[in-house]
Order: structure tokens, then C-alpha cells, then sequence
């Protein structure tokens, strides 16, 4: 979005869209729908171009290899277990794949539940995707139901044994 002879990233679901420039003498803020879809400190000069990389994770979906070359990326300071994890991922054939996996898990789960994954995944000695959303799955699931004693009228007299005797007696039939 152009403002002032500068450049300002908004989020991607609101790319090609009119949006609503609110200018401030410190900061910018677009606005679209009724939500803010972006938000920057002002920038003075001329021909700039200001990016939140958060606003680019859900189009690296289809374009992970831009987290290593792509311009909002270039000087992204991540939260210290994030950064440890993509610096390991950066030696793995899918790394990048696995790093936008895990990035847009902050999308949903927020960064303080995606870092508190990380940390958790590197102490356990692993840094791969599966592992960090499997332990935010873990945290976001409710614990299992708690099972209920059967009252004594329900309880069996007889239990059923397994039998497959008969079984194999029908398909010698055969």
C-alpha cells in the first residue's frame, strides 16, 4: 500500500483490496472491514518500503523458499527458541517447509504458545515441525474424559471369552 511516497506490507487476505489509511504523526494504520490489517511506524522519507513480515506467513504456504530470499525476511529478528529452531532447520533438505509450518502456527496458537513449543521441542533434543505442533496440539486439546465407574447392576455375571475356534470352523467349511 502506497502512502506519502512510501511503501506499507498489510496483511495478505487484504492484498489487491481498498483499504483505509489512518495517519498519525507517529505511525500508520490500514484498516479494512472494520479491522486493522496493518500497522507501522511512520516513515518519513521517500521511496521506502516498510514490511511486518507476519503479514507475508500465509502466502509462504505456497512459497516457503522466500523465508531464506524473500525482501521482508531479510533482517526478521525471531523470539530466541524460534530462531534457534529455523537456524537448525536451515540444515535440513525441507527446513524451509517446516519453518513456514511452524510460523504459521502462529497465526492460530499465538507467538508465546508457538515459542513456549519450541522451547520444549529443543530441550527434548528435536527441532522438526511435527513435533512443535504436535506439542501445541497437545496444550490447545482438552484432557481426555474422565471414565465412569459402571454401577454394580451393569457389571457382567459371565464375561465373554474370545473364541476364533469357530471361526476357523466356517472357513474350513468353505
Amino acid at each position: 500500500m502506497r502512502f506519502d511516497n512510501n511503501r506499507y506490507s498489510v496483511a495478505a487476505s487484504a492484498v489487491g483490496r481498498t483499504v483505509e489509511i489512518r495517519a498519525y504523526a507517529e505511525r500508520i494504520e490500514l484498516w479494512q472491514d472494520g479491522r486493522i490489517v496493518g500497522e507501522h511506524a511512520r516513515a518519513f522519507g521517500r521511496g521506502e518500503t516498510v514490511y511486518n513480515p507476519w503479514h507475508y506467513v500465509p502466502v509462504l504456504a505456497r512459497k516457503p523458499g522466500a523465508l531464506r530470499n524473500g525482501a521482508p525476511f531479510k533482517d526478521w529478528v525471531l523470539p530466541a527458541s524460534l530462531e534457534r529452531v529455523r537456524r537448525k532447520l536451515r540444515r535440513v533438505p525441507d527446513g524451509d517447509r517446516q519453518m513456514v509450518e511452524i510460523l504459521g502456527a502462529v497465526l492460530t496458537d499465538g507467538l508465546s504458545a508457538v515459542e513456549a513449543a519450541c522451547s520444549e521441542a529443543l530441550a527434548d533434543g528435536v527441532h522438526s515441525a511435527g513435533v512443535v505442533l504436535n506439542i501445541l496440539a497437545r496444550r490447545r486439546d482438552p484432557d481426555p474424559p474422565v471414565t465412569i465407574m459402571a454401577p454394580d447392576a451393569l457389571r457382567l455375571d459371565h464375561e465373554p471369552t474370545a473364541d476364533c475356534s469357530r471361526y476357523d470352523n466356517l472357513r474350513r467349511a468353505i
